[in-house]
């Protein structure tokens, strides 16, 4: 069965202001995934701040995730780097603390042509030695994976999965039929961006990429498991029950959100790294007022 597919959460990398991981605070957000039953972590993504992290501190945080929940749940690690000996020194890292898997964005300060980001996947996949996603984000690497590559990629060994972004449109069907036709049906694809999640497993995609699930594993888990049964009625339920936290991720990016869900959960009291700034008092209210709403959604 691959790792690639069901519930991913992607928790945040709680640390200090100078970038040091609080390994004890992390290793309970990802026994919280764990317990819930998720289908796989995945640690040191966008949410987990990754870009952020040096590589000591990406280190530590991988191995205080296999020393946790390693063997419970497969731990997909973020390595994305500018330059390619760096990604791939991560991958190897990751590799060496026993991860099941890779996630891989391609960052760049100059825009990269295809051939240049089909060459750093093939070093890094070649280097990590296990299942590697392709991380489609535009939205934030300004690079758009096109059909072409992807089934150029698919080809490679050890590229196994790709994570999209939200169709325009939301035609989730036509673009996975699209997409499996020149990828084969052992490559899997999979979503980002949290409303859009229930819809794209509802259409037949195999993994919900969950930002949310990382510090809500159970509802996300709920959400995951409706949909995949194709339980429409129960999707539209819950999804309604998640409405004011989706307003929420995209009026001011999922990525700030979490900081404040942690806050109001006690689940730890840390500030997203400058120079991203913490949210006001108002949108804690809010916030806290979403989870309300979430609450009585998944309690009736």
């Amino acid at each position: 069965m691959s790792i690639f597919q069901g519930l991913s959460a992607f928790p945040i990398t709680p640390a200090d202001a100078s970038g040091r991981i609080d390994t004890t605070v992390l290793a309970r957000l990802l026994m919280r995934i764990a317990e819930a039953g998720a289908d796989s972590i995945g640690l040191l993504g966008s949410t987990g701040a990754y870009a952020f992290l040096t590589r000591e501190e990406r280190r530590r945080a991988v191995e205080t995730a296999m020393d946790t929940v390693g063997g419970k749940i497969p731990v997909i690690v973020g390595v994305g780097a500018i330059r390619t000996n760096d990604a791939v020194a991560l991958a190897r890292d990751a590799k060496a603390a026993g991860a099941d898997g890779l996630l891989l964005a391609p960052i760049s300060y100059t825009p990269l042509f295809d051939d240049e980001v089909f060459e750093h996947f093939a070093a890094v996949a070649n280097a990590g030695q296990m299942p590697l996603c392709i991380y489609n984000n535009p939205s934030t690497t300004k690079f758009t994976f096109r059909p072409a590559l992807i089934s150029r990629l698919s080809k490679i060994a050890n590229i196994e999965a790709v994570k999209m972004p939200l169709p325009s449109g939301g035609d989730f069907g036509s673009e996975l039929a699209s997409l499996r036709s020149i990828t084969g049906p052992a490559f899997r694809i999979g979503y980002s961006g949290d409303w859009g999640g229930a819809p794209s497993l509802l259409a037949g995609g195999d993994t919900w990429y969950s930002v949310v699930a990382g510090l809500l594993p159970s509802q996300a888990l709920a959400l995951t498991r409706a949909a995949q049964a194709g339980d429409t009625m129960a999707v539209e339920r819950m999804d309604a029950a998640f409405g004011p936290l989706w307003a929420l991720f995209k009026e001011f990016g999922s990525f700030r959100v979490m900081y404040v869900i942690a806050k109001v959960l006690n689940l730890c009291d840390v500030d997203p790294p400058r120079p991203v700034l913490p949210l006001s008092d108002e949108v804690r209210q809010r916030v806290a007022a979403a989870l309300d709403r979430l609450n009585d959604g998944f309690s009736n």
